[in-house]
């Protein structure tokens, strides 16, 4: 397969669902230390483009990173030889001191189809998965990333319809919780960004609960402050769910193209029981139908309902909202200097973890 990729400027990127792989994302990250290049991508698919992240993650080693692209997907057994083209093709523009380019894929997994017919199964182990996508390559260069950078099993819901019928399509004890929640007096607003800190704390007090790894406070920063420039991004909004005086939940929503995605929450541990997140994610869907959204992306959760899997919990709650699960192919790595990719990926090993019912990328990734 042959590829070619063209720079052009970040502002020239095509309008897109994929909130990472927008002209927003890049200031967000630009903000963070990376260094953003656009590139149109020409062979086999019209108005096809691609954001590439470069940062250095040691003295010695640089990596460039592609969040949740290419969107568009060549047919399941092209993945591998396509990324490979694509890679060859990318080394060619950015140059000789990349170690290694990371994919965090958006395409559905080639295992998405095992799963809906035997939800039983998990995805085989990174052996034989590696040997998969590599079918078809010139060099068998392709490696399943010891990290996903974003969750690879994902809930959407369609909240197209009547907003009774969003509320047919939930479990009946995701609705009551709802309407009990509406009726002990939880309200949900959207807060300003003075109240961004409000959220920070919530989010800190979170993470000491579930014991996830904890991002600083600069990142939650850059989100809001790059929306500042304009551009293409649609909008990125903080909500709060309260009882009176108390916050009960928080939570980070972004609007791209037609999509809403929950890219951040936090909860308290007061007033558990006056079902705080079930009345925000409700009233998140509301807002997000009165901007036309078409889907409302709640994250990670386990890929079927395996309870020793570390997102059952995030599993059990947002299967109740009436919508599906999306299994996506995950973070795949390209080496390029073999020693110095190595050298990180044994380290990254070592520090892995989960944060927010994800599994907690590097913190280089960051």
């Amino acid at each position: 397969m042959r590829l070619k990729v063209k720079s052009k400027n970040i502002n020239q990127l095509f309008p897109t669902g994929i909130l990472f792989q927008t002209e927003y994302w890049a200031r967000v990250k630009s903000r963070l230390g990376w260094v953003p290049y656009a590139y149109d991508i020409e062979g086999n698919f019209n108005k096809n483009d691609v954001l590439v992240l470069i940062k250095p993650i040691s003295r010695d080693i640089a990596a460039a990173y592609i969040p949740q692209g290419p969107e568009v997907a060549p047919e399941e057994e092209n993945y591998g030889s396509y990324l490979e083209a694509l890679s060859d093709s990318i080394i060619d523009q950015i140059g000789s001191d990349i170690a290694f380019i990371r994919y965090d894929l958006p395409w559905l997994s080639p295992y998405a189809g095992i799963l809906k017919e035997h939800p039983e199964r998990d995805f085989p182990d990174e052996r034989v998965w590696e040997m998969r996508m590599n079918f078809g390559t010139q060099r068998w260069n392709l490696k399943k990333a010891p990290l996903d950078m974003t969750a690879t099993d994902i809930y959407t819901i369609d909240i197209t319809g009547s907003e009774d019928d969003i509320l047919e399509r939930m479990r009946s004890k995701t609705r009551y919780n709802i309407k009990f929640a509406m009726r002990k007096g939880v309200h949900v607003s959207r807060a300003s960004l003075d109240e961004l800190p409000v959220f920070y704390e919530l989010y800190l007090e979170t993470a000491a609960r579930n014991g996830f790894f904890i991002t600083d406070y600069k990142y939650f920063s850059a989100l809001f402050d790059s929306q500042r420039n304009g551009g293409d991004f649609s909008e990125i909004m903080l909500m709060m769910a309260t009882h009176d005086q108390d916050i009960l939940a928080g939570a980070i929503m972004t609007i791209t193209g037609n999509k809403t995605f929950f890219l951040h929450g936090a909860s308290s541990n007061l007033k558990r029981n006056h079902m705080g997140s079930y009345a925000l994610h409700w009233q998140a869907i509301r807002y997000a139908r009165s901007r036309q959204c078409l889907t409302y992306d709640m994250g990670a959760v386990s890929p079927a309902a395996f309870p020793d899997h570390p997102f059952f919990g995030l599993y059990r709650f947002k299967t109740g909202f009436g919508g599906q699960i999306v299994h996506k192919a995950g973070t795949w790595d390209y080496p390029i200097k073999d020693e110095a990719y190595r050298s990180f990926r044994n380290w990254e090993k070592l520090q892995g973890g989960y944060e927010n019912g994800q599994r907690t990328p590097s913190r280089c990734f960051c």
